[in-house]
């Protein structure tokens, strides 16, 4: 079992000048491409734009110090932009801390308690889902400013479906001026990579250094500023603030803590289950090992912070990790500099944010959006899975968009873990022997001789309360002396099945018909040992092999 231990105190050991040269470039260069985004992702949360800032700074600082990643850089990421704003819509900022900070808790206890692996259980059509869902959510939610549309005072729409209703409702107020910066925005983005790529030599590389995001922001400002263009930028809808995060005590009560505790507990499994992905992904791209539970502490820590420093939700975000290592960054050391480089922006800049147009920043989102949507993933899942899978992708995805990601989470495992039942119970079987010639399996029957008065079933597969009620129709004649339950392939029972072989035990003993096991598993033992069920039955009824089952029920004749 891994320690709990930061991958920085590993990496220190070996530590080089060169590579804390290569470590501080890419850093500088992820602060430069976590700039525009963070901005962003604050303004689709429903906060100001420094809060952005905040979380990267503070989150990304503790969460590279502490994590269990070689690699891994933290901040505001697409996937909380939702429930962060349909929390400060309704529950402020204090809400917003207080489920923060329950959140960053939760994951530290997941971590301490060596829970990483588990978060493989959540099935990936809910994460393509939700993933999809939040997606259209954060597309639909930048319309308004892209478009340029005007609202009455007074309406402020916060789920998506409302969101959609005003923007058809308000089209015709569009802004021609702010979709003509949206466009040019959404063209350079969507041109920059390519045009990087084709430009030859130096230039094409250093074309490629610059993020499409940075171009796109000093365009819309270019186009606003030099032109006069009528065109609400940041400025025109909050103030800006450069001063850096200090700490902020939330204040907490039973009543806030309780109405938090699913946004908590949303927030906390979405953060693990993104930064644990970016940390399988960026492993595979530095061919290392993360440490995951680990990875959850810090996660939990940063989350904590951030909330105490007047920041939103932070998990691992996968692009700028790749950045990262795309840069050059091997250690934690990259990630701690990225948060220092944006403090010194914060500080230093952060009023020249005021100028940004709400329509580009509504081009990067759209841009965040088509990344993040996993198109590609969705349309195969449709194509290739069963229709049970695509039931539980389809409804995860349109709860997301239509409800909210609490709502879409909490059915879709539910959904998820019906439909495995259903397909469990569907594979175990109780059956009366077929006698069937069988030159590959050796312990297959093969025309064996069964005592006159003998019945003998066979079970497959785990026996669970989904499955259990087979074994009440196991059909004992009066004319039966001794029934054998053959269990070879029975490698788990539960209560509900317990229960139910001690209704037919006692079926049987009231027709005077001994049951007799055969090869009883080490955990159904266990079960049946707990329960009494062995003494019950008889010690010397359970046989280790089906030969020895038969012997014994011709012994009893």
């Amino acid at each position: 079992m891994e320690k709990l231990q930061p991958k920085l105190f590993y990496v220190l050991k070996h530590y080089s000048k060169e590579q804390f040269i290569k470590d501080l470039v890419a850093g500088i260069i992820v602060a430069i491409i976590a700039l525009p985004l963070s901005i962003a992702l604050a303004l689709a949360s429903g906060v100001s734009p420094e809060k952005g800032l905040y979380t990267a700074i503070v989150a990304g600082f503790v969460i590279s110090f502490l994590g269990g990643s070689r690699v891994q850089i933290s901040g505001p990421t697409a996937a909380f932009a939702t429930i962060v704003a349909g929390i400060v819509a309704t529950d402020g900022m204090e809400g917003l801390a207080v489920a923060t900070v329950m959140a960053g808790i939760l994951l530290i206890l997941m971590g301490v308690l060596r829970l990483g692996n588990l978060i493989r259980f959540i099935p990936y059509t809910i994460t393509t889902g939700f993933t999809a869902g939040i997606a259209v959510t954060i597309a639909i939610g930048q319309i308004k400013d892209f478009l340029g549309l005007t609202y009455p005072q007074g309406l402020s729409p916060v789920e998506t479906m409302e969101k959609a209703e005003a923007v058809i409702a308000h089209i015709g107020t569009i802004n021609i001026q702010a979709l003509l910066v949206g466009a040019v925005c959404l063209f350079i983005l969507i041109a920059w990579p390519y045009v990087s790529k084709v430009l030859p030599g130096k230039a094409g590389k250093i074309a490629g250094s610059i993020p499409p995001s940075l171009l796109a922001v000093f365009a819309g400002i270019a186009m606003v500023s030099g032109l006069g263009m009528k065109v609400n930028t940041i400025g025109t809808l909050y103030e800006i603030s450069n001063k850096p995060p200090t700490f902020q005590l939330p204040v907490i009560n039973f009543e806030l803590i309780s109405g938090q505790f699913s946004n908590a507990l949303t927030i906390a499994i979405l953060a693990a289950v993104e930064s644990l992905l970016s940390c399988v992904v960026s492993d595979s791209m530095i061919n290392s090992k993360h440490n995951s539970n680990m990875e959850l502490v810090a996660q939990g820590a940063g989350n904590v912070a951030s909330a105490l420093f007047g920041g939103i939700p932070a998990t691992g975000a996968i692009a700028r990790t790749a950045a990262n290592v795309k840069n050059g960054g091997r250690s934690p050391i990259s990630g701690m500099v990225h948060a220092v480089v944006l403090l010194l922006v914060l500080v230093l800049f952060m009023p020249y944010a005021a100028l940004i147009p709400m329509p580009a920043i509504a081009a990067i989102l759209f841009m965040v959006a088509y990344n993040m949507c996993g198109w590609r993933e969705f349309v195969y899942l449709v194509k290739t899975s069963p229709k049970s899978d695509i039931a539980v992708l389809i409804v995860t995805f349109v709860l997301t968009v239509v409800f909210d990601l609490v709502v879409a989470i909490e059915v879709g495992i539910l959904f998820a873990a019906i439909l495995f039942m259903k397909r469990m119970s569907d594979v175990t079987q109780v059956e009366g022997w077929k006698y069937i010639q069988n030159e590959n399996d050796p312990d297959a029957i093969e025309l064996r001789m069964v005592p006159e008065g003998t019945l003998v079933y066979e079970i497959s597969g785990p026996m669970f309360f989904a499955a259990a009620d087979k074994l009440l129709k196991i059909s004992v004649p009066e004319s039966t002396k001794s029934l054998i339950i053959r269990m070879r392939s029975v490698n788990a029972i539960d209560a509900t099945a317990m229960h139910n072989l001690e209704q037919l035990f006692e079926t049987c003993r009231k027709k005077n018909v001994q049951m007799i096991f055969s090869h009883v598993n080490e955990q159904p033992m266990q079960v049946m040992h707990k329960a009494g069920f062995d003494k019950l039955v008889g010690e010397n009824n359970f046989c280790a092999h089906i030969d020895d089952a038969l012997k014994r029920a011709e012994d009893l004749q």
